[in-house]
């Protein structure tokens, strides 16, 4: 199909013309000059930790159709294209302009186009789980966290603005990845009921942007100011430590009484090491003895989305050793073991004539498929979601498919990998809106994505792993939650000013 360049829609551009950095243009820059601020993402982007794969063809032909159609159907409606595309039609619009590019994967009724009730109407009311969130801490609450993680997150939230309009006004700020503005756009800005905060890697305990005291104190205050369950937390565990990670593992079960463990195998915090794996019987094996002798039964593991370094620390495939041999424990693969986009897409845009391989996802439902006596290994879907449902809605709906097909659809779990990202809003739409295509139903002999197998997928699995009752009352964030929130942070004693300068200077 034929693609020509998407003309720039404003006769005198408000923003300048984006510089090019070392044959790179900042995608946020971008979309400010040409006005392009779009409901959904039309461009993988990159967090500077990996080379993302090209704009294809059918993604630029998707701007066009959102851009073309929302101007019309702003100016039918009496409002610019810029406000109507923020608007519960806009984001409907973006969804036709999907099916219509990609063929038909998205419920869509007509009338969602130019009526928010119809809209309304037909948005189906899940209680929804996420099961990774993060947040950073405060200068006073880590004053020697690594400054180039934060300033990497500063980068994914800088380019992440492709992906949410609501990003698009104001440059990102460090600032953007505190608690303030992360319970804005996990709770006032989503769907979202209830969130696991999730722990981050580093390299020592004194380095991390966001410590387990820290994560425990979110919580707290979350579910204070709600006066109502909405927050669980995760612990940090490396067993590349050895007796010093079982020491850090009996003070924060404590002091914190932390509700799962997350680990990543592929960051070592040990002198002379790069990675660990879970099924180490020397190393791995005390740490899921202490966790089970505690009754913390939830071992979270990144897997997959691989950090530069040496790949085999990232491999799901240690899960099921582990798995098999502590069957009372759960294990959670956090993205399902995703490899990669680029090593995914050349199969899903094929039609998987070729293959139907998924780097490592295959791997371990296959090794599902063959020891379905296994019931303790949930697979997570934060960011592996996100990034194939932009790119490929064919292959979102092959992995889900794939994966549920092995695991079964009580055993995956809802995560977003937000705040990284802004809101979760468009992954929650775009994942209620998703069916199952008839090809791949027909090939593979799988079922459909009903109401039922995404309200499991979207809390109620989550909501049984960590023994949570769905139907709990769950109080809306308060107005006043900023000047609450601040309150209850000059209290916790951290009152000093950080002297912290964000920005740039001359070498």
């Amino acid at each position: 199909m034929p693609v020509v360049n998407m003309p720039n829609p404003k006769t005198v551009p408000s923003c300048s013309k984006p510089q090019v950095h070392n044959g790179w243009i900042r995608k946020s820059d971008l979309d400010a000059w040409l006005d392009r601020h779009l409901p959904v993402p039309t461009q993988v982007i990159s967090n500077e930790e990996y080379v993302p794969i090209p704009q294809t063809g059918r993604q630029r032909l998707l701007e066009q159709e959102i851009v073309a159609n929302a101007e019309r159907q702003a100016g039918y409606l009496g409002m610019d294209r810029r406000r109507f595309l923020r608007t519960s039609c806009g984001m409907a619009l973006a969804f036709a302009a999907m099916n219509s590019v990609f063929g038909h994967f998205f419920r869509l009724e007509a009338a969602e186009l130019s009526d928010p009730a119809a809209v309304a109407e037909n948005k189906a009311r899940f209680f929804i789980f996420d099961v990774q969130t993060h947040h950073v801490a405060m200068p006073n609450q880590a004053p020697h966290a690594d400054q180039d993680f934060l300033k990497a997150v500063v980068g994914m939230r800088d380019m992440a603005r492709k992906m949410n309009p609501a990003l698009k006004e104001h440059g990102a700020r460090i600032e953007d990845a505190y608690l303030e503005n992360y319970i804005k756009e996990i709770f006032l800005d989503s769907d979202t009921d209830m969130v696991a905060l999730s722990a981050l890697p580093g390299t020592s305990e004194e380095t991390d942007v966001l410590t387990p005291e820290v994560i425990y104190k979110s919580r707290t205050w979350i579910n204070e100011l709600t006066s109502s369950p909405r927050v669980i937390s995760h612990g940090y565990f490396s067993p590349d430590l050895g007796q010093q990670n079982l020491e850090y593992m009996h003070a924060q079960t404590e002091k914190l009484k932390i509700d799962a463990w997350k680990g990543y195998s592929g960051v070592a915090r040990a002198k002379g090491k790069q990675g660990w794996r879970l099924d180490d019987e020397k190393l791995a094996y005390p740490a899921l003895e202490y966790s089970r002798k505690k009754g913390i039964k939830n071992i979270c593991v990144h897997k997959g989305l691989p950090f530069p370094g040496e790949l085999k620390w990232w491999s799901p495939m240690d899960v099921t050793g582990a798995a098999m041999d502590f069957p009372d424990l759960n294990f959670l693969v956090y993205h399902s073991g995703f490899k990669g986009l680029e090593d995914a897409f050349p199969a899903a845009e094929d039609g998987f004539r070729k293959t139907s391989y998924i780097p490592w996802v295959s791997d371990i439902c296959s090794w599902q498929k063959t020891n379905p006596q296994v019931s303790n290994i949930y697979m997570e879907m934060g960011s592996t979601f996100a990034m194939m449902v932009s790119s490929s809605p064919l292959l979102a709906a092959y992995v889900l498919g794939m994966i549920i097909d092995a695991f079964g659809p009580d055993h995956v779990l809802w995560g977003t990998d937000s705040i990284w990202w802004g809101s979760p809003q468009w992954q929650i739409e775009a994942f209620r809106r998703l069916e199952m295509p008839d090809q791949l139903m027909k090939r593979f002999g799988w079922t459909p994505l009903t109401d039922d197998v995404k309200r499991r997928i979207f809390g109620l699995n989550a909501a049984r792993v960590y023994r949570v009752d769905p139907e709990a009352k769950r109080n809306p964030m308060p107005g006043d939650y900023i000047e609450k929130l601040r309150r209850m942070y000059k209290q916790s004693g951290a009152l000093a000013p950080s002297n912290t300068q964000y920005g740039w200077v001359p070498a």
